[in-house]
C-alpha cells in the first residue's frame, strides 16, 4: 500500500519527486523519502511521519540531481520510522518498494552469510543488498533479471544505481505501477494519478515486467527478459487535480459531491428521454446467466451486499457475495455460465485482483466495477463499468460507495430488463425513483447540522451498534465502518433481528445505538427491535423517512429522511451515517482524511 515515484529528466527532480509523493499520500503516510543521484553518489534523505517533514529537510538541505526516486510508506515490516522508510540504500543501489517480499526473513540469512549486515527490519532492504551483490558480475540487464527471480511475493520497485548515472529502473509483479512519458524526461509511479500533472501519455507495466528509464527513451522487459512494446494510454482532459478549495478536509467536500457524482453517474448510463439503462457488451448473455458472484473487501463488499438484495428483487438469478481475501483461497465452486463482478473504488486493490486472476485463469466471464478506468482491475477485466465519481483522496470511502451502488442497481435492472424479470411498470417506476435521487441526496446533505447534535453522544462511548433490516443492513455496516476508520471508536453493524440472539448483551445504559428504519416492508419488526434496545437502556439515534410520531424519551434523536422508493432508500440512508463518523472524529480531533494505520488503496494482502 506505498506509494513510489521515479524521475529521470533533464533538470532537477527533486521537487516534482516530492509534489508526486503528496498525491501518494493516500497509499500510506508512516514515512517519506527520496533518493538522487548528486555528483556520482547516491543521496538518500527520509524520515518517519508525513511527506510534509521530508520537505522541512530538503529545505534545509536541498537533494540535487537529474534523476532520482521517491516513496510514502505504510508499514508492514518493521515499525515506522526514519531507519525502516523508504529509499533502502547501499552505496552502489537505492531502491523504494511497495507490495511483499515472503521469503526476506530466508534471503536476509543467505546474504548474512555473505557477510551483509542489514540496518532495517524491512523485507525491502533485502532486494538493495541481492542487487549489490549482482552488480560485482553481472551487467544492469542480468542483475535485475536474476534478483527479480529471486524474489517470492509482490512488488513495484523503482531503483536508480550509482554506476548508471542516466537510468531508473521500475519493475512489477502484483502491485501496480505505471509509466509516464514526458520531453527529455520520464516518470514512474504506482499510478496514473501521481504523474497526472506531468504527463497525460502513460503505459502500464504488466506482472513479471520490468523497465529502463532514460531521458530520450523507455525500454520495456517481460519476465523472460526479451524486450517489448508497450501501449500507450492518453489519459482524459477533465480536470484531474483534486483540490479542497474551502472544504476543512477531502472527506467533507467528497461527502458534499455526492449529489453532483450521482446525478453524473445516472447521466452516463441511463437515456432519461427513453428510460433506457446504456450498459451494453454484458460478457454473459443475460437470459443465460445462472448465478452472479459479486467479490470486494471493505466499502466495496458492503456495496455488493445491497447489490445482492437488489440482485434477489429484480431478479431470478441466484446470488452470492464474498469477502475476496476469502474468495481467492476457497474451494469456490467456479461455473462458465456465472458472471464474475469484482467491485474496488481504486482498481488496485490486492486480494480483488487476486480473485479476478483466480477467475480469468478458468476461462471465467468478468465484470469489473471501478473508479480508476486504467488501474489494473479495469484492464484484467472482460467488461469495465466505471463509477465516475472523480479522485477520491479520503481514505474513508464517500462518494465512491455511492457511485459503487449506483452502477450496481443499474446493471441489476438493465439484466432484469433483459430477462423480463421485471415487469415494465415497476421497471418504470424504479427508474423515475432513480432519475430525482440526485436532488433528493442534496436535499438530505443540507441536513447535516442536525448530525453535529447528536454526535457528541459517541464521543466517550466505549462502542456503539448500527442497527438495520433488509436493504438497510448493508447500510448499517457501512456505517460501522465509517465510524471505526475515521473515530476508532467500536461499532458493528448487525442485522436487527439478531439483537436477540447476543448482542442484546453488550447494551448498556446510555449506549449510544443507531438505528436505520426507513418504511419499508420491514419497519414494525425493526421497531419492535428498536424497542428491545431502549428497554435495556440504550440511547437510539433513529434515521427513518416515517412521519408520523414514534414518541419514547429514550429515542435520543430522529434524523428525518426526504421520501423514497423503500428500494433504493440506502442511497439516502448512507449520508448521515457519514455525517456522524466524520463529525464524531471531528470532535475527537483525528486526521479525518488519513485514518491512522489505513491507506486508501490496498495493494498487499
Amino acid at each position: 500500500m506505498c506509494g513510489i515515484v521515479g524521475i529521470v529528466s533533464n533538470k532537477s527532480v527533486s521537487s516534482s519527486i516530492v509534489d508526486a509523493l503528496k498525491k501518494l499520500e493516500y497509499r500510506g503516510y508512516d514515512s517519506a523519502g527520496i533518493s538522487t543521484l548528486n555528483k556520482g553518489f547516491i543521496d538518500e534523505k527520509k524520515c518517519s511521519g508525513r511527506v510534509e517533514n521530508l520537505e522541512k529537510i530538503l529545505f534545509e538541505n536541498p537533494s540535487i540531481g537529474d534523476l532520482g526516486i521517491g516513496h510514502v510508506r505504510w508499514a508492514t515490516h518493521g515499525v515506522p520510522n526514519k531507519i525502516n522508510a523508504h529509499p533502502h540504500s547501499t552505496e552502489q543501489v537505492s531502491v523504494v518498494h511497495n507490495g511483499i517480499i515472503e521469503n526476506s526473513d530466508k534471503l536476509k540469512k543467505e546474504y548474512e552469510s555473505k557477510g551483509y549486515i542489514f540496518k532495517s527490519q524491512t523485507d525491502t532492504e533485502v532486494i538493495t543488498v541481492i542487487l549489490t551483490d549482482y552488480l560485482k558480475t553481472e551487467n544492469l540487464i542480468d542483475s535485475i533479471y536474476k534478483t527479480l527471480n529471486k524474489l517470492i511475493g509482490s512488488f513495484a520497485l523503482g531503483v536508480i544505481f550509482k554506476d548508471f548515472e542516466d537510468v531508473v529502473v521500475g519493475a512489477r509483479r502484483g502491485s501496480p505501477l505505471a509509466v509516464g512519458y514526458g520531453h527529455n524526461e520520464n516518470f514512474l509511479g504506482s499510478d496514473s494519478y501521481a504523474l497526472k500533472t506531468m504527463t497525460n501519455k502513460i503505459s502500464y507495466l504488466d506482472d513479471g515486467d520490468f523497465c529502463l528509464l532514460y531521458k530520450e527513451k523507455i525500454e520495456f522487459y517481460n519476465f523472460d527478459k526479451k524486450k517489448i512494446n508497450k501501449k500507450i494510454f492518453e489519459l482524459s482532459n477533465e480536470e484531474n487535480i483534486a483540490e479542497k478549495g474551502d472544504y476543512k478536509d477531502f472527506m467533507s467536500k467528497e461527502i458534499d459531491e455526492q449529489s453532483y457524482t450521482t446525478k453524473k453517474c445516472i447521466h452516463e448510463y441511463l437515456d432519461q428521454s427513453r428510460n433506457k439503462i446504456n450498459i451494453y457488451n454484458i460478457p454473459i448473455n443475460p437470459s443465460k446467466i445462472n448465478k452472479i458472484r459479486l467479490v470486494a473487501c471493505g466499502t466495496a463488499y458492503h456495496s455488493c451486499l445491497m447489490a445482492k438484495y437488489w440482485i434477489e428483487e429484480f431478479t431470478s438469478i441466484d446470488v452470492e457475495a464474498d469477502i475476496a481475501s476469502e474468495f481467492r483461497y476457497r474451494n469456490v465452486k467456479l461455473n462458465k455460465d456465472d458472471l464474475y463482478i469484482f467491485v474496488s473504488q481504486s482498481g488496485e486493490t490486492a486480494d480483488t485482483y487476486a480473485a479476478l486472476e483466480k477467475c480469468k485463469k478458468r476461462g471465467l466471464k468478468t465484470c469489473g466495477i471501478v473508479n480508476v478506468v486504467e488501474s489494473s482491475i479495469a484492464r484484467l477485466s472482460d467488461f469495465v463499468l466505471p463509477i465516475h465519481a472523480g479522485p477520491e483522496i479520503g481514505v474513508a470511502s464517500t462518494k465512491a460507495f455511492i457511485g459503487q451502488m449506483m452502477v450496481l442497481l443499474l446493471l441489476t435492472l438493465k439484466i432484469s430488463k433483459d430477462r423480463n424479470d421485471l415487469n415494465e411498470n415497476n421497471y418504470k417506476k424504479l427508474i423515475s425513483e432513480i432519475k430525482i435521487l440526485p436532488s433528493l441526496i442534496k436535499k438530505t446533505l443540507s441536513k447535516q447540522k442536525e448530525i453535529q447534535q447528536i454526535a457528541r453522544d459517541f464521543i466517550n462511548a466505549k462502542g456503539t451498534m448500527y442497527l438495520g433490516r433488509g436493504y438497510s443492513y448493508p447500510i448499517a455496516m457501512e456505517g460501522a465502518l465509517k465510524l471505526k476508520e475515521l473515530s476508532y471508536i467500536h461499532a458493528e453493524g448487525y442485522a436487527a433481528g439478531e439483537m436477540k440472539h447476543g448482542p442484546l448483551a453488550l447494551i448498556e445504559d446510555g449506549m449510544p445505538i443507531v438505528v436505520l428504519a426507513p418504511k419499508d416492508r420491514f419497519f414494525e419488526k425493526t421497531i419492535s427491535n428498536m424497542q428491545e434496545v431502549i428497554a435495556r437502556g440504550g440511547k437510539v439515534l433513529m434515521i427513518t423517512n416515517d412521519t408520523s410520531e414514534i414518541l419514547n424519551e429514550n429515542i435520543r434523536f430522529k434524523f428525518q429522511l426526504p421520501d423514497t422508493d423503500s428500494r433504493i432508500s440506502a442511497f439516502l440512508l448512507t449520508i448521515p451515517m457519514q455525517f456522524l463518523a466524520y463529525h464524531v472524529a471531528l470532535l475527537k480531533n483525528c486526521d479525518i482524511d488519513k485514518p491512522r494505520n489505513l491507506a486508501k488503496s490496498v495493494t498487499v494482502e
